[in-house]
């Protein structure tokens, strides 16, 4: 099955040349596209369909239909001067690294090859991860948990269900209407892995894949099948007992019904497996500035706040409420106020706004007026394009506030040093100032 690779905001013009995708492929891609919940009202959210070529938007991940995939891979800045396969490699290695630390996943990245990485498309590397993950859990044994059970038998066994001994057998005493628990393993949790195994074997093309599946399905060959809208999500209990299956049980919510992407099945068009980059990359942060603010005397809340623009003169209802991504306190006060923002800032010597949205501005002043944070920051990954590092770009006073209102940049092609490189940009005021002082 032929399978194309694009990078968001590119494009692949139609024809049957090598970069190229037939039409009536992209037309299937499309339709398929369309579908999912990021779509829109006209349906082009994930996939600009054009005369010419198809454009990919900024929602990433895979698409496949019955004859072809399509993968969407983010704009990430990596191994300048490498092939354009090695590139590739290196930006899947970035996006499950960020998927990873959004869904709080340990992944080990190190155990797929370098091969892998650029023979294999995003969702075959995921699938292989959960095989290997899931056949190293099952080394230690299947789930198992008491589960109330009834039966009708000669001797007590448990304790006697009075209602149904006297209904069910009044005349026939020698029977005991019997309830007791029993050791399963056909439990909730059980019955998500054999639903995510049974999901991921239609759509993965990797015959390594495909193998490792089948072995998996016979492993769970005596576990009920519950179609995918009936499994009991909530009745999956993770504890110390089986703390090792809380990443799998992630990763089967990711496949089945995760909260980044949306899954369309069923009616013959295929399967989408896709993320919003601007949702990612919240997370991503949010999540490592949590880590890197650990053990300080600051505190992180994501998508905290909830303060309301106004107020209803009649009822006193809010009305316009914000959600800033990452508020950061200290002794309970507002300090820091950052929202992310997944696109391109230019360069201040290309332009002194720096492509920086004036909505955005407004949203940032909304914030000041309503958190009273002495710092603002519009974060942004970082690219080559830009004159320097990663850093705090350029600093701009709120009129009428003493608010500090600054663009910064993060470098998300590498995760070395991540958790230290945040905490300089957070915790080096001194350092941002005099560096806009310079400039």
């Amino acid at each position: 099955m032929p399978s194309y690779t694009v990078r968001e905001w590119d494009k692949l013009t139609y024809g049957d040349g090598e970069g190229q995708i037939p039409p009536l492929h992209a037309d299937r891609l499309a339709s398929l596209a369309a579908q999912s919940a990021f779509a829109g009202r006209g349906g082009g959210g994930v996939l600009d369909h054009g005369r010419h070529a198809l454009r990919a938007r900024g929602v990433v991940g895979i698409l496949a239909t019955h004859d072809c995939s399509l993968e969407i891979l983010p704009k990430i800045d990596v191994a300048p001067g490498e092939t354009i396969d090695h590139q590739n490699a290196a930006i899947r290695k970035r996006l499950i690294h960020m998927l990873a630390v959004a869904l709080d996943l340990k992944i080990d990245l190190g155990a797929v090859t370098d091969l892998a990485w650029q023979r294999e498309t995003l969702l075959e590397i995921l699938i292989r991860i959960f095989c290997d993950k899931l056949t190293e859990a099952l080394r230690k044994g299947m789930p198992r948990r008491y589960v109330g059970h009834e039966e009708d038998l000669p001797t007590l066994r448990g304790r006697l269900d009075i209602t149904r001994q006297f209904t069910r057998h009044a005349v026939n005493p020698s029977r005991l209407a019997c309830r007791f628990d029993l050791l399963s393993e056909d439990v909730a949790l059980n019955r998500i892995m054999k639903a995510a195994i049974s999901h991921v074997s239609r759509i993965s093309r990797r015959p390594a894949n495909q193998q490792r599946l089948r072995e998996l399905a016979f492993v769970y060959a005596d576990i009920t099948d519950v179609p995918v809208s009936g499994l009991r999500w909530d009745e999956a209990v993770i504890d110390r007992t089986n703390r090792p299956w809380r990443d799998l049980f992630a990763m089967a919510r990711l496949f089945l019904r995760g909260r980044y992407q949306t899954t369309t099945g069923g009616t013959g068009q295929g399967t989408a497996l896709l993320f919003e980059m601007n949702t990612l990359f919240e997370e991503y942060v949010g999540r490592l500035i949590a880590r890197a603010l650990a053990g300080t005397e600051f505190t992180v809340s994501l998508q905290g706040g909830r303060l309301f623009c106004l107020s209803a003169e009649d009822s006193g209802r809010g009305l316009f409420q914000t959600k800033p991504d990452i508020l950061i306190r200290r002794s309970g006060f507002v300090v820091h106020v950052i929202d992310t923002k997944w696109k391109r800032i230019a360069s201040r010597i290309d332009d002194p706004k720096q492509g920086v949205s004036q909505a955005d501005i407004y949203q940032m002043m909304a914030y000041a007026q309503l958190y009273h944070a002495p710092r603002l920051t519009l974060l942004y990954p970082h690219h080559p394009g830009l004159s320097m590092t990663e850093a705090v770009h350029a600093q701009h006073r709120i009129t009428g506030h003493t608010t500090l209102l600054e663009t910064a940049t993060i470098d998300v092609s590498s995760s070395i040093d991540m958790l230290a490189r945040l905490r300089r940009l957070l915790l080096c005021e001194d350092a941002a100032v005099s560096a806009s002082q310079e400039r």
